[in-house]
């Protein structure tokens, strides 16, 4: 390896650096999203990936072609699918979210987005579609501040181990169930060690970690930044926990709900919006933390768009397993100060802190969309000068929230307000998706259906 004086100084361009002779690396990668939330990406040369930086380049348009599973979509799916010529959509990636990790050597990551090919934002990628929302945002005087926090499940199991046993019989990471227990958590203290040293030296601010409603149900609590920072950070922590997990034989799941024996995963959204230096949630004049008046436009807007958009926060059939009554899940319209029961919850606080959370994403929501459909509600909310009506209470808990993925579906299919919030071309792609998922889902003989029907029928 050649000593540091032979390379650029820090101000150079990363394609500059990368281009370096004798750079220590012989490859970076890169990552994107498909419509699910999955990380798809590249192992790149440094070469190379200095060209894409610079220059942009392709992908293949199967990465909007296949599920999550990576079975082609039929022609139901117009975008791309089985019956389709898959050629190339444009690829851009941006150096802002350039990153070294350290449990891969040091090597580089690099985030992109999609391109249609008159090089305008492809209007059905996940990252462009919260880019267009924050722009309209931008367009208001205002700026997005987001802190997200993640639930989820460790298990004591690999890869191989999982399908080995027909993913029945896995063990936790930790046992017994308590929250907030140092006792549980320190079973994975080696692991535990790592996201606390790794996680920040690759610009994913961990803030807490501890133990939730369940053996190895974990919940982190990432850094607040600007929004599109955020999402990105959430994107790369869930790939990141991942990835350190494995050399420690763990698997991480953030399925919302992988066991009806414990409570479920959610991808909870802390949010203020700024303008002039100054945060709008907040007014002094409102005392008690209650709500300023932007805020509660803010959140009429969200509570207004709740049904339209709920496919987005809970966008597989397993998700709505997670929202049940009795389990501190988020399962009707509503709003209230300081209550977790509540659906969007106004956390109290000073100048600087006081914000919504949106309880309602679960874990599995693709961070990209569930944080636009915040926003965008929000803004749609404050712009119409919406009012939310009385915060919650345990005897008039709101409207009930869609029940399943085919209901929320099918209420953002007929939904005028959806498309005005992101764009009909996404929200069709989305809803062929998502019927997509419902066939497979349907088509599917269940251990369920097994232990019912096997004997008696």
């Amino acid at each position: 390896m050649n000593a540091p004086s032979a390379f650029p100084s820090p101000s150079a361009s990363l394609a500059e650096r990368l281009r370096q002779p004798g750079h220590p690396h012989s490859h970076g990668r890169f990552f994107v999203t498909d419509i699910d939330g999955v990380c798809r990406g590249k192992h790149l040369s440094t070469d190379k990936l200095a060209d894409m930086l610079e220059g942009g380049g392709t992908i293949s348009s199967a990465v909007f072609g296949w599920d999550m599973a990576d079975d082609l979509y039929t022609a139901d799916v117009d975008f791309a699918h089985l019956h389709a010529p898959l050629g190339e959509v444009g690829l851009r990636l941006d150096p802002a979210t350039a990153r070294q990790i350290p449990w891969d050597d040091g090597r580089w990551v690099v985030l992109g987005e999609h391109l249609a090919p008159d090089g305008s934002p492809l209007p059905i990628c996940p990252r462009q579609v919260l880019k267009g929302v924050l722009q309209r945002l931008n367009a208001a005087g205002y700026s997005a501040q987001v802190g997200v926090e993640f639930e989820w499940f460790v298990l004591q199991e690999t890869e191989q181990s999982v399908r080995a046993q027909g993913f029945k019989g896995l063990s936790t990471a930790t046992q017994g169930i308590t929250n907030y227990s140092p006792f549980r958590i320190d079973a994975q203290k080696a692991f535990v060690a790592d996201l606390f040293r790794w996680l920040p030296e690759a610009d994913i601010p961990i803030e807490a970690l501890h133990t939730e409603a369940g053996p190895g149900n974990f919940e982190a609590a990432l850094r607040y930044g600007e929004a599109l920072q955020s999402a990105d950070r959430a994107v790369l922590f869930k790939q990141a926990v991942r990835e350190i997990g494995r050399p420690h034989g763990l698997l991480n799941t953030f399925m919302a709900k992988w066991s009806m024996a414990y409570g479920g995963c959610g991808q909870h959204m802390h949010q203020s919006l700024w303008r002039d230096g100054r945060n709008v949630f907040h007014e002094a004049a409102a005392g008690s933390g209650a709500p300023s008046k932007t805020l509660r436009h803010y959140i009429a807007g969200q509570l207004h768009a709740l049904p339209h958009l709920m496919a987005l926060y809970a966008p597989t059939v397993n998700s709505y397993k997670r929202l049940v009554d009795g389990m501190l899940a988020p399962v009707h319209a509503n709003w209230a100060v300081d209550d977790r029961h509540a659906s969007l919850r106004v956390v109290p606080g000073g100048a600087h802190s006081q914000r919504l959370e949106t309880r309602v994403p679960g874990a599995d929501a693709n961070p990209y969309l569930a944080m636009a459909a915040a926003i965008a509600s929000g803004l749609y909310g404050i712009e119409h000068q919406l009012e939310p009506g009385p915060a919650r209470t345990a005897s008039e808990p709101g409207p009930r929230l869609p029940r399943t993925l085919e209901e929320a579906t099918d209420y953002m299919a007929g939904s005028a307000l959806a498309r005005e919030l992101l764009g009909g071309p996404f929200i069709d792609h989305f809803v062929q998706t998502r019927r997509w998922e419902l066939r497979r889902f349907h088509s599917a003989v269940t251990d369920w259906e097994l232990a019912r029907y096997l004997e008696l029928v």
